[in-house]
């Protein structure tokens, strides 16, 4: 892991994904309908979304769209991974524009080496879906990665597990991932939930996120945009507290009082002065 990042918290980690919608490449129809959800970011997806035989048809549609659409929100593209046969075509057609690139699946530093000689000002999104990826996250998670994402379906595939509702399966990578992108400094972003017209899963799954530490979460339906948007910031109920107890503390001078029959310290306090920045978008 580069050095000196333990404890600071970059330029990245203040970037606001709450949202980050996915687009398949090859239906620039839907990815001109994308900003109407409101989302905080889109993907123009080159790798799941395509079939192997359309995938370069999707980086010409990808090119095309790139311009007009980044004047409404900010795009990403997402490539194909390491080592397969599109991968390099993907990186050397990235059109200019982007507000970063996602690679799916990076397992190492050698890799992230590679792939960073082919992006310019861009950002990555580092994709943390094998097991390899998520146990040595630590190890390439910082500059020019600003962002990471886990991918719980791909993760369980190469695990030989077995995917459940209650995604039990997945409570230690997806905890590991918020961990190591703590570490980074990036802004971690949570699984998708591939029922798409499941809205309770979805708001649960974003709740226990934020939870956890991240940041925002991937989104494969427009109706997923508004619940992602909501979730990961604090409720009217949250601020109201975090006000209240910054200015019973404040006139306590800072000293360590009892508040709601809870103690209330420093980190306590430092808790709720977060709240109110993330309301603020600091």
């Amino acid at each position: 892991m580069p050095p000196g990042r333990a404890h600071a918290l970059p330029s990245g980690m203040t970037q606001r994904l709450r949202s980050l919608l996915f687009v398949p490449g090859n239906r620039p129809d839907l990815a001109a309908k994308a900003p109407r959800s409101g989302p905080d970011g889109v993907v123009l997806d080159l790798e799941d979304a395509v079939p192997s035989g359309d995938k370069a048809d999707a980086r010409n549609a990808v090119a095309d769209v790139v311009g007009p659409l980044s004047a409404e929100v900010p795009v990403y593209v997402r490539v194909n991974p390491p080592g397969t046969p599109w991968h390099e075509g993907d990186m050397a057609g990235l059109p200019a524009g982007i507000a970063g690139v996602v690679v799916p699946k990076l397992e190492s530093l050698s890799q992230l080496i590679e792939v960073s000689g082919s992006v310019s000002a861009a950002g990555i999104v580092a994709g943390l879906e094998t097991v390899r990826g998520v146990m040595d996250a630590r190890e390439f998670l910082g500059p020019p990665v600003t962002a990471c994402y886990f991918g719980a379906e791909d993760y369980v595939y190469d695990l030989g597990g077995v995917r459940t509702d209650d995604n039990a399966e997945v409570a230690s990578p997806r905890a590991l991932v918020a961990v190591a992108a703590r570490l980074g400094g990036v802004t971690a972003l949570d699984m998708v939930t591939l029922d798409f017209g499941n809205t309770e899963r979805f708001d649960r799954e974003a709740h226990e996120a934020r939870a956890l530490g991240y940041r925002g979460k991937l989104c494969i339906h427009p109706a997923q945009v508004a619940l992602a948007n909501a979730a990961f910031l604090p409720t009217d109920q949250e601020v109201e507290k975090a006000r209240k107890l910054l200015t019973a503390f404040a006139e306590a001078g800072g000293t360590t009082i009892a508040f709601e029959g809870q103690m209330v310290d420093e980190v306590v306090a430092a808790r709720a002065r977060a709240v109110l920045a993330a309301v603020d978008g600091n």
